[in-house]
């Protein structure tokens, strides 16, 4: 088994799952690193009407560093926009339907930490997946961690090192092929073929 250290994302980019449910992997998550802006840890992105769509979950700024503290602002009804948000955008896909009252769930939930939502999330999608795969946090920060580190693996900004084929997505007919979106992309698009697509990714070490 290799070591693996994982950041905790909101919905996840499918190549995140690559790594997480490779069986190889004994997934360790960080959850002592200090928070970073502008990353997968609160924001995922879905194939909206006019191309990538980013839905951020707002943070109350309250001085606290470590990615544990960091807590959701509910402000605003963000859960109710990013859900709107994602039925717009997936209600005509081959299985939105089909995952729909799971999918829900996860705009249900009112954690107080970003953490512990994304892992509560985290929870529903292996459901939807009929996955199990065990995880366990970190206990310190650790610059050079012994563990592969993907920390900044993921990066929200910058295209994807990570190879997967092209499959058929709602708007892709218009917009063409987008890359790497949240798990939400795949599972609403192959449904039950979500699994093996997975296991086919290249990974770049």
């Amino acid at each position: 088994m290799t070591n693996v250290l994982l950041p905790v994302f909101y919905m996840p980019p499918i190549s995140w799952f690559s790594v997480f449910l490779n069986p190889e992997n004994e997934i360790v998550f960080e959850q002592f690193e200090n928070f970073p802006k502008q990353t997968y840890r609160n924001r995922t992105n879905i194939y909206g009407a006019n191309g990538k769509l980013s839905l951020i979950i707002p943070i109350n700024h309250n001085g606290k560093r470590e990615f544990k503290d960091t807590e959701i602002s509910y402000r605003e009804d963000w859960r109710n926009l990013h859900w709107k948000s994602i039925k717009t955008a997936y209600q005509s896909s081959p299985y939105f339907e089909y995952y729909e009252d799971k999918f829900g769930k996860i705009y249900d939930l009112n954690e107080k930490f970003l953490l512990d939502f994304n892992l509560k999330a985290l929870e529903i999608i292996q459901q939807i997946l009929k996955t199990e795969k065990a995880q366990s946090l970190n206990e310190e920060y650790i610059k050079n961690p012994e563990s592969i580190n993907f920390r900044e693996k993921f990066s929200a900004k910058h295209p994807s090192e990570f190879q997967m084929e092209e499959y058929y997505q709602t708007f892709s007919d218009k917009l063409g092929f987008l890359e790497d979106l949240s798990i939400l992309d795949l599972i609403c698009n192959k449904g039950p073929e979500t699994l093996t697509y997975i296991k086919n990714i290249k990974q770049s070490y």
